[in-house]
């Protein structure tokens, strides 16, 4: 155990990232680069229409940066890294569209997903043939591995897809999503730490730093939002260094914030299309709980306190 690698691989990407969202935001606004605000939301985030998107560039910058420069670099490591650039790619031609060219559809629906899907099936084709655990899935609770065979790349597909849409659901407050992946990404850095997963511990914990540097400006009143280039990379990251380590099980436990929120969704669609009536004031959770009256502040902070009782939950099953 290195008592120093986290801290200070976090340190190095939160300064980098500090820097590059300082700098990006007058070019944002130069650009026009303004994020637009449903009309169906909440009426009081009406008042955030125009404030700058397409932050997650910074974030992408730094955790590229920090993690390449850290220890014990390896292939794994680099897939991983590519899997975060590659999601951050889709989401920044997704934001350029929206927020740049103002086209509200940004990339089509087929397109967006059919690129996912694309990067997914080459990291679990990878992961297959290349990684030391192969086929294998460890199962918590039950402490074993199971080969998943046949089943186990279109397994990773799902996982990393869910993974990816959930953190692009969670982006829906000023500071929840970048909050909250703060606290998953330490879960993660300490089991990588606790297994000697060496090679994804520094994307951790660069992601971790890259988080809490963005979260400077991001907090309520939000300057800059992360945008799908931000949200579709952290999820992309987070899922493919926990397939790594074999370990992707624990994001259902660790990020079970993702889970309610990409459940909230689902819950949502299919209620109303058999029953007509909403089971949420509005979906995702998050903005259940604001049009109940919860100001938006109480409502991250519950979010991230609830992140950090789902880690510590995780720590203790380990």
């Amino acid at each position: 155990m290195n008592c120093f690698l986290i801290p200070t691989v976090s340190a190095v990407a939160f300064l980098i990232t500090c820097l590059a969202t300082y700098l990006e935001i007058p070019i944002l606004k130069k650009k026009q680069a303004g994020q637009n605000i449903r009309e169906d939301g909440p009426q009081s985030h009406l008042a955030k229409a125009g404030t700058p998107s397409m932050g997650g560039v910074a974030i992408i910058i730094s955790v590229v940066s920090a993690t390449v420069t850290g220890r014990n670099f390896s292939a794994d490591t680099a897939a991983v890294l590519l899997t975060f650039v590659g999601f951050g790619t889709i989401g920044f031609f997704d934001d350029y569209l929206k927020v740049i060219k103002h086209n509200n559809l940004g990339l089509r629906v087929w397109q967006k997903f059919g690129l996912q899907a694309l990067i997914a099936a080459v990291l679990a084709i990878y992961l297959a043939n290349s990684n030391e655990y192969g086929t294998e899935v460890y199962i918590p609770f039950a402490n074993m591995e199971v080969d998943f065979g046949i089943w186990y790349i279109p397994f990773i597909i799902f996982t990393v897809l869910a993974m990816v849409n959930a953190v692009n659901l969670t982006d829906g407050l000023d500071g929840l999503a970048s909050g909250t992946t703060a606290i998953t990404s330490l879960f993660f850095a300490l089991l990588a730490d606790q297994f000697a997963e060496l090679s994804v511990e520094v994307f951790y914990a660069a992601i971790l730093g890259g988080c809490l540097g963005f979260l400077v400006f991001n907090i309520n009143p939000a300057k800059i939002f992360m945008g799908d280039t931000g949200s579709l990379a952290l999820g992309g990251g987070l899922a493919a260094a926990s397939i790594v380590m074999n370990m992707e099980l624990f994001l259902l436990i660790a990020g079970f914030v993702y889970v309610l929120e990409a459940l909230s969704v689902c819950i949502q669609v299919v209620g109303f299309k058999f029953t007509g009536k909403r089971v949420f004031r509005m979906a995702p959770l998050h903005h259940h709980f604001e049009l109940g009256g919860m100001g938006e502040r109480k409502v991250v902070y519950m979010f991230w306190a609830a992140s950090a009782v789902f880690a510590v939950i995780g720590l203790i099953i380990v």
